[in-house]
């Protein structure tokens, strides 16, 4: 298992230099960088200044004005020298600073980490909880109507996007009914409630949002729970089992269920990063200030060292969570054995 291990976590160096490399590049194509910025903020000082009869001074940017941004940016290195530079830093965690607002890329996105992490987790657990147990119900009752009640809200959570789905609830019960708040993450101020005042606050502000963020997953795994314990059910040898004696809840939660969560495992390392790369645009519409909304303002705005942390960020959870699946997989089949032999 080591030495598998050790193999994998070598393969993930490539990958994670490709998937960065090819984003970084994007970065110095795309029109609208920093420097693009402050010449149309100068521009637009320039006219507004000459309308109101202003100094020569405040008539826009030199070349010489622009050379220096670009290389005060590191615009002026050409892109292999330009991404050395980055990766140098970035393995001394060091991921640069925000061209927008000029703070430590890592430090925005330590400062909202803690919300992301707290959807993520929520939403890993309140998924597995309602996910395993409603698959195996939906197995056993196949076609009847509890299956096929619960198959609505699954299609569902497959067809409608989550941030559409944020869009009606906000419309629904916080502009209309006016039962939960329109966005946010907690009160202003949270640091001055009790203990479990600002318990229910969170929870009251996450209501929703959670909502969204669980739909997606709980539709996939319920239906990929469904379909594996479907699928051992009809095995042989849960059908010997049963032949020879065994009740068959028994049965199921002896040989079938086990069987069934292979699947499930393989689906485990992929939350790592649903909680980031799937909360864009649901915590645009709820206004949260996590990950997923500095990402989106990091993109809009073009700041591009904080777009390049949050990939880094993000690529090395999915690495890790793809191995982890494995591992998992590995250690509820006993068919799989490290190393490629089964």
């Amino acid at each position: 298992m080591p030495a598998y291990i050790l193999q994998r976590l070598l393969i993930m160096i490539p990958t994670f230099l490709g998937a960065t490399l090819i984003v970084f590049s994007m970065t110095r194509f795309v029109p609208g960088g920093p420097v693009d910025r402050i010449i149309m903020e100068s521009s637009a000082m320039a006219v507004e200044g000459s309308v109101q009869g202003a100094s020569q001074a405040n008539q826009g940017l030199s070349e010489s004005q622009i050379q220096q941004l670009k290389e005060f940016y590191g615009l002026d290195k050409p892109i292999h020298i330009a991404y050395w530079d980055w990766l140098t830093n970035l393995v001394q965690l060091d991921l640069g600073e925000s061209t927008r607002y000029f703070e430590p890329v890592w430090e925005m996105i330590k400062e909202r980490l803690p919300v992301s992490i707290f959807f993520g987790l929520a939403t890993f657990v309140i998924s597995y909880l309602i996910s395993i147990p409603l698959g195996v119900i939906k197995a056993i009752k196949h076609n009847t109507v509890t299956d096929n009640l619960s198959s609505v809200l699954i299609f569902i959570g497959f067809a409608v996007p989550a941030y559409i789905v944020g869009i009606f609830l906000l419309t629904a019960f916080s502009f209309q009914m006016e039962i939960f708040p329109m966005g946010g993450f907690r009160h202003e101020d949270w640091e001055d409630f009790e203990f479990w005042e600002g318990v229910v606050d969170i929870i009251w502000h996450c209501t929703l949002p959670l909502i969204c963020y669980v739909i997606g997953e709980f539709a996939v795994l319920t239906l990929t729970m469904k379909n594996s314990m479907m699928e051992n059910l009809s095995a042989d040898y849960v059908r010997t089992a049963v032949a020879k004696g065994l009740p068959f809840n028994a049965a199921v939660m002896k040989h079938a269920f086990r069987n069934s969560l292979i699947p499930i495992a393989a689906h485990f390392g992929n939350l790592l990063t649903a909680f980031l790369a799937g909360s864009f645009l649901i915590e645009v519409v709820f206004n949260i200030n996590g990950i997923g909304l500095l990402g989106y303002e990091s993109l809009v705005e073009r700041d591009y060292p904080v777009v390049m942390g949050i990939l880094a960020v993000t690529t090395a959870l999915f690495l890790l969570g793809n191995l982890l699946s494995d591992i998992l997989v590995a250690a509820v089949d006993p068919r799989v054995k490290f190393g490629g032999s089964r």
